[in-house]
């Protein structure tokens, strides 16, 4: 049996203002020839798969469509919801999509009611049935009393969420041989965040260990936007667009995993085209926009930080003369960090005259000092105001 390992649609995100709903319709296209190419029996979405809690209807009709699509290539589909999605509505008419073969996993009281999907056999005879089950993100203050968890921390609703899954998968196996898949929304330790994603909780605390999982044939995490694995059978596999900058360097994807009848033979590596690459780039003005090696970031979404020692003026539109795409600038003037030694009121303190007060203000606010006519435009609106202090 082969299952398709995604999570982190986050459909209807925009990067930087600018919106991706075309780049994620191109995601559902890939997968959906990934479907048939390789004959796909399950995809699993492991939370998120809206952006927000109150999607907009282009985006519920984006999602609406790749569920059919996927189905009607063949596979089931088992999704559960992640910390952007509204667990209430994503899981509305979910016994009547069911039988359409979209399973959701979306409530509590659905922690240990598993999709038994048919049993399949090896070259011996050997069955092999898969019941996959779905913890959605676990807010520990509003569940934690329902799950009877002795505290509400992650760690405690997520270990009685397993719990209520192995005590089924229990009872199961008196039948005969069950392999139990996972799917979870949540920060296992081990995983590596990325700036998009949103903090589980305040502080970091919300990381649950990794050995709670060790029971399952196979878990699916979602929520961490890179992909990778934190031990043979448990991994993220990252979201399939890069939602921040911080994510240039990802490698956007997800796993197939082949279940037989002894277990998990193989997990293989999925790659995603990205529709844009991202460009980090690092630099003073002038090397950026002569410099050949920048070529390839021309058709790029660029964040572009400046170090000239001065803050060029309308640095955004020069740069955009060359990287039309630039989405985020930044500056780091190089000498800054001796400079910030230095307060401002010292630095005013040592200003020769009302001249250089005012300089060293257009200094301080913009980190650029003021150029020759501006300077001039400065010495004249003073002369005046002494004029006319001298009149009264």
């Amino acid at each position: 049996m082969r299952l398709l390992h995604t999570s982190d649609w986050h459909l209807g995100r925009s990067f930087h203002g600018v919106g991706m709903l075309e780049a994620q319709r191109n995601f559902v296209d890939q997968l959906v020839s990934f479907v048939e190419a390789r004959s796909v029996d399950v995809v699993l979405i492991a939370g998120d798969v809206y952006d927000r809690a109150l999607p907009g209807l282009d985006v519920v009709k984006l999602l609406d469509e790749a569920l059919v699509r996927i189905t009607q290539a063949g596979a089931n589909v088992v999704l559960t919801s992640g910390n952007h999605d509204s667990a209430i509505r994503l899981g509305f008419a979910s016994r009547l999509l069911e039988r359409g073969g979209v399973h959701l996993r979306t409530r509590i009281e659905d922690l240990d009611v598993p999709v038994m999907l048919p049993a399949r056999t090896d070259g011996q005879g050997n069955p092999a049935t898969v019941a996959i089950y779905g913890i959605p993100f676990l807010e520990p203050r509003l569940v934690a009393e329902r799950l009877e968890a002795p505290s509400a921390t992650h760690f405690e609703v997520t270990l009685a969420a397993v719990e209520r899954i192995k005590a089924d998968v229990a009872q199961r196996r008196v039948s005969g041989p069950v392999h139990p898949v996972v799917l979870a929304h949540t920060f296992a330790s081990g995983g590596i965040t990325s700036e998009s994603e949103r903090d589980l909780s305040i502080g970091g605390l919300g990381a649950v260990p990794l050995d709670l999982f060790e029971d399952f044939t196979y878990t699916a995490l979602g929520h961490l936007h890179g992909r990778q694995e934190l031990a043979p059978h448990v991994r993220y596999s990252g979201s399939p667009l890069a939602y921040s900058f911080s994510e240039a360097r990802h490698h956007k994807g997800a796993w197939l995993v082949e279940i037989g009848a002894d277990g998990v033979p193989d997990v293989q590596e999925v790659l995603w085209e990205a529709p844009r690459t991202l460009a980090v780039l690092r630099g003073k003005l002038d090397d950026l926009l002569g410099s050949a090696e920048h070529a390839w970031a021309e058709a790029a979404y660029c964040h572009i930080t400046l170090t000239d020692a001065q803050r060029p003026a309308q640095a955004m539109e020069t740069l955009r003369s060359r990287f039309p795409d630039t989405l985020v600038l930044a500056f780091d003037p190089e000498g800054a960090e001796a400079r910030s030694k230095t307060s401002y009121s010292t630095r005013l303190a040592e200003a020769e005259d009302d001249l250089g007060v005012c300089c060293g203000f257009l200094d301080h606010v913009r980190g650029r000092a003021a150029g020759e006519a501006e300077e001039t435009a400065l010495r004249e609106a003073l002369e005046s105001v002494r004029l006319e202090e001298a009149e009264l």
